[in-house]
């Protein structure tokens, strides 16, 4: 018999991991399976930031590094928020965790109660439902729509609140969608938050570097919810960094305290020389950052257009990340003879058995109305899953 935990099954996988490793274990069985489902660069690490690592292992930083992170690598990103977000945030006001999960984690664990209801917004990450449940608290769902841009009015976040809120998780540009919210929409919800004294903001910035048009926002760059507001960033995606694992947040001293105490009894410091790297990326002058974003604006306008040719697809154009989100619901309750597709979960894995096409379907993202596409992938590869969707699709009566 298993004694397994409450929390833990109250836990459900997190569904892009678990399409990711059916891909792979079709792809090890000979099967061409053109991953879409992973969001994750295809770039490697720059050669700047690998050659500090190895410098890092010559150097013989391979002892416990400081809990919150290497002081230099703290002063380093406390210069980098106030060059590139405006933002005043001391070296001991950051804390460096293992990846942006690790930093969400920390924060949500230091500062919700069992009880306390966190606002997300749907579409959103997969892991943000689950780490509230983790923590006990009550997630609160407000969905958006595709025609509205799947943004949140300030109007609906106003009604959301209640005396039981303590968070909101906000993420621009947005996984799974890609859109990016402007300033102007970003001041609107901050105004409310700060109409209720006691519910924070974790701003989820992680996709900062790939935006396509105009520039970043912060959330916290408005004075009057700064000191409510935690900014959470990493080196993942920005520098093709997904395997080095470092995350970090900007946050009022209290709860940068916080979780040092908290980190320090889980992971203590994390890797000594992904730090080092991260160290490296955080003050690279390469254009490589550059390269990359322009990479993937490209890819973004070749498959958004295939995909707006796809019948019964309803696509909005991202203007960042690297994701599309269509919705698909209009072949839901179709068959090729053999499957029914009932909702996106199934349209997912038809596709991934039909056509050797990994998607992921938008229930883990609140969103079951929708597909996730990653365009982290070559244009010859984008342009052979599409055809192979829409061949798929076309079977579907």
């Amino acid at each position: 018999m298993e004694y397994l935990s409450d929390r833990i099954k109250s836990l459900s996988v997190s569904q892009t991991l678990a399409m990711a490793q059916k891909s792979r274990e079709m792809k090890a069985s000979g099967i061409d399976v053109i991953n879409l489902s992973i969001g994750e660069p295809d770039f490697h690490t720059p050669d700047d930031i690998k050659e500090a690592a190895k410098k890092a292992i010559d150097d013989n930083y391979t002892s416990y590094p400081p809990v919150p992170g290497y002081a230099d690598l703290r002063e380093a990103i406390s210069v980098k928020f106030r060059e590139e977000n405006g933002l005043d945030y001391s070296p001991d006001q950051i804390i460096v965790s293992g990846g942006g999960k690790h930093s969400l984690i920390n924060v949500i664990l230091s500062i919700v109660n069992p009880g306390d209801e966190v606002i997300i917004l749907a579409p959103y990450w997969v892991s943000y439902y689950d780490q509230i449940i983790l923590a006990e608290g009550k997630p609160v769902v407000i969905s958006t729509s595709i025609d509205n841009d799947f943004k949140v009015t300030p109007a609906q976040l106003e009604e959301a609140i209640t005396d039981k809120t303590r968070l909101l998780i906000f993420n621009s540009p947005s996984n799974p969608t890609g859109m990016v919210y402007t300033g102007e929409q970003m001041k609107a919800i901050a105004e409310v938050i700060k109409r209720h004294e006691g519910v924070f903001i974790i701003s989820d910035e992680i996709y900062e570097h790939i935006i396509f048009t105009g520039k970043h926002e912060s959330m916290a760059q408005f004075d009057f919810i700064y000191d409510r507001t935690i900014t959470l960033n990493g080196v993942s995606k920005g520098y093709a960094m997904t395997g080095w694992r470092i995350g970090y947040i900007g946050a009022p001293l209290w709860i940068a305290k916080a979780v040092n105490k908290l980190q320090g009894q889980f992971t203590s410091g994390v890797s000594s020389i992904s730090q080092r790297a991260a160290l490296a990326a955080v003050q690279s002058k390469t254009n490589s950052k550059e390269v990359m974003r322009d990479a993937f604006k490209k890819r973004r306008d070749l498959v958004y257009k295939l995909v707006s040719e796809i019948e019964g697809f309803r696509v909005r154009l991202p203007q960042g990340a690297f994701y599309l989100f269509p919705e698909v619901n209009w072949y839901f309750g179709k068959s090729d003879g053999d499957r029914k597709v009932t909702d996106s979960a199934s349209l997912a894995m038809y596709l991934l058995e039909k056509a050797h096409v990994a998607v992921v379907g938008g229930e883990g993202f609140g969103a079951p109305d929708c597909l996730r596409l990653s365009y982290a992938t070559s244009e010859e590869e984008l342009i052979e899953a599409v055809r192979r969707i829409k061949e798929a699709l076309a079977l579907l009566r």
